[in-house]
């Protein structure tokens, strides 16, 4: 089946990862998040280094190592997750992306722009601290 709506990999493992920093007490190592989001460690490895490099986690090595969060929770919401991984949300009034539209109205009504501004507007509305 086809899916509307559908996250990358990449964005569903920094989304869920950064949630289990913020309820960690302490630091949680890439074998740990993996294991809990049931998804590859080289893959978690790879997400996280970009938050760290985005400045919204800290990382440690070493056997008593692994990342915590760089600002206060409440301080983050999904979308700088989201984006950081993925880029800017586009909204576009087309879907197709053209300039000139054949029709004298949208045949989808700009269903897919109103989709797009919902789901923008859901992530920066989320806070870090609304999962804890």
């Amino acid at each position: 089946m086809a899916k509307v709506i559908a996250l990358s990999e990449a964005a569903a493992i920094a989304l869920h990862s950064i949630v289990l920093i913020a309820r960690s007490e302490g630091k949680l190592n890439v074998e740990n998040i993996s294991e809990q989001i049931q998804t590859s460690r080289h893959h978690v490895a790879k997400v996280l280094q970009r938050l760290v490099k985005d400045n919204f986690l800290n990382s440690v090595r070493g056997p008593s190592g692994g990342f915590s969060l760089k600002k206060k929770p409440e301080e983050m919401n999904l979308l700088q997750i989201y984006e950081s991984v993925e880029g800017k949300i586009a909204i576009a009034d087309c879907p197709l992306e053209k300039p000139v539209c054949p029709f004298n109205k949208c045949i989808i009504n700009n269903v897919t722009k109103k989709m797009s501004t919902d789901f923008r507007d859901y992530l920066e509305s989320q806070t870090l601290d609304k999962y804890l």
